[in-house]
């Protein structure tokens, strides 16, 4: 008999000092302004609101309460609105010397509470510990990038005529969000974000009370989407729109545009996916495939979808299960010993109990309709607190040839659910990745990489890798999105600046995807 058996399983607990009230409690320390011992607040005209009622909130690690955004009416949002083009008024004056300072200081105080910052990540949006600290660090590393570069880039340009509206996705507060709107301050224009909903808003409050003190025109509002579009998306005041979020909400939004001719940049989900054809390495895939599956892909560019060449299909099955079999999953901050180390896990929760559920559904209606279960985690496969609410965990789940019928055939799943579709032609292939009709990254494994890039010319996608994976890029990386993954201006870089600044050429054609063109840099 194995003698491991036998040996009971290692009780966790919750690392000492890592609590939500912990965090909670510093974040009131650090920026008393901004954190009620009860509630968050809301921010505009340069001074924090106890408005809205707050949202009733639960942490994804463990079902437990956490502080929700407070969630505003729309005459608020428009009194915001109106308050943070007052701000835009007087910041689009001041100097660019004087604007890199300020924004160089709010970097310096996010950086000097970075860990911080990380841990209320943890707590409200479910990443690991290491993936938290990064989404932090990749904020302020990339507007430093900004501040040494911004000059060239704004050279003959002026700032918008009105603010900045950002309305992002809950899954990268920090590197997406909060790096945006630093980046529009920069370049001369006031920024107002409305907190995601599902997620981040504790974070994006510490953020921006640091960035408030530093002098920058920032406002901070949270409520319903629907009920605050008419002030965020559509008000006269606004400059520009920034949206980051999924095609369903994206289309409302992109409707709500038609008739306004306001700047913006939208970026949409895609089924991004990873074609498999005349190919050979595969431990340079399996180190590629190992890593994707970071922070539950929950993210815009992961690769949940594998068209894989019938005859490589064996080859590709003998080292992909492996793979999905080696991920680790489970609660972000469980230790043995306080003295251990934070866990460096490749995901912890989704999002919500809901859409667990969801991804849930999504599986079983692909198998109920033909799809074969190629692999199915376990929930005790995760490592876990004794009892803790596990409703928000999902175990990593392979599913070949989803039927059409089936939404995982199509959509995004935005979760650990890998689809695998089999092909037997080029033209199969590139039909198979091309299946959501626009994407933002797609790759090619193939040993030949002239006829990668000759398919590559064929798919849909903003970024396509050769044997290796693509993502949002840093710094000076353009980042957009084909077909119906991106509507708008393109970012990152000066492309990034330029969607929120003014040339002097009144006929202009930014890059992007506009109704009457599409422009595409190098990429």
């Amino acid at each position: 008999m194995d003698a491991s058996a036998s040996t009971p399983p290692t009780r966790l607990r919750l690392k000492q000092g890592t609590a939500w009230a912990d965090a909670y409690g510093r974040a009131r320390q650090v920026a008393p302004e901004a954190f009620d011992e009860d509630r968050l607040l809301n921010l505009w005209g340069g001074r924090w609101h106890r408005s809205g009622s707050p949202l009733h909130s639960l942490s994804p690690i463990d079902g437990s309460p956490i502080a929700g955004p407070p969630m505003m009416d729309p005459d608020e949002a428009r009194e915001a609105i109106r308050a943070t083009l007052d701000d835009h008024k007087e910041w689009r004056d001041v100097p660019l010397a004087d604007r890199r300072a300020r924004v160089t200081a709010a970097v310096e105080a996010m950086e000097e509470h970075r860990d911080l910052l990380a841990l209320l990540l943890v707590w409200e949006i479910g990443k690991p510990w290491r993936l938290a600290r990064t989404d932090v660090d990749r904020a302020l590393d990339g507007v430093r990038w900004y501040i040494d570069e911004i000059e060239p880039m704004t050279a003959g340009r002026t700032p918008l005529p009105g603010p900045v509206s950002n309305i992002a996705s809950w899954n990268y507060p920090m590197s997406v969000l909060m790096h945006a709107m630093l980046v529009q301050m920069l370049a001369g224009n006031a920024a107002i974000a409305k907190t995601p909903t599902d997620g981040g808003a504790a974070c994006l409050t510490l953020a921006a009370a640091l960035a408030r003190r530093a002098g920058l025109p920032i406002s901070l509002v949270s409520g319903s989407g629907s009920r605050l579009s008419s002030a965020l998306v559509r008000a006269p005041e606004i400059g520009c729109l920034a949206f980051v979020g999924g095609r369903s909400a994206g289309g409302q939004v992109a409707a709500a545009l038609v008739d306004t001719g306001k700047r913006h940049f939208l970026e949409q989900e895609g089924l991004n996916a990873w074609g498999i054809w005349d190919f050979s390495q595969w431990d340079l895939l399996a180190a590629h495939l190992r890593k994707g599956f970071e922070y539950g892909k929950q993210r815009c560019t992961a690769y949940p979808r594998y068209v894989v060449q019938r005859q490589l299909f064996d080859r590709f099955l003998e080292m992909y299960l492996p793979v999905v079999s080696s991920v680790r999953f489970g609660h972000p901050l469980a230790v043995e010993n306080d003295s251990d180390p934070l866990p460096d896990l490749d995901y912890g929760p989704v999002i919500t109990a809901e859409k667990a559920a969801e991804l849930a559904g999504k599986v079983d209606e692909a198998i109920t309709k033909g799809g074969v279960p190629l692999y199915r985690g376990d929930l005790a496969d995760g490592r876990f607190l004794p009892d803790q609410d596990r409703a928000a965990y999902v175990p990593p789940v392979a599913i070949l040839n989803p039927p059409p019928a089936a939404a995982l055939h199509h959509a995004e799943p935005f979760g650990p659910v890998d689809t695998i579709v089999i092909v037997d032609s080029e033209a199969e292939l590139l039909a198979a990745m091309n299946a959501s009709n626009g994407a933002l990254v797609a790759s090619l494994a193939c040993d030949d990489e002239a006829t990668a890039r000759r398919l590559s010319g064929e798919l849909s996608a903003f970024k396509v890798g050769v044997n290796k994976p693509r993502s949002r890029g840093d710094r000076a990386e353009p980042f957009g999105g084909r077909g119906a993954s991106w509507k708008g201006a393109f970012v990152g870089g000066e492309h990034l600046v330029h969607a929120v600044t003014v040339g002097a050429d009144p006929n202009e054609r930014l890059y992007g995807n506009f109704p009457s063109y599409s422009l595409y840099p190098e990429t």
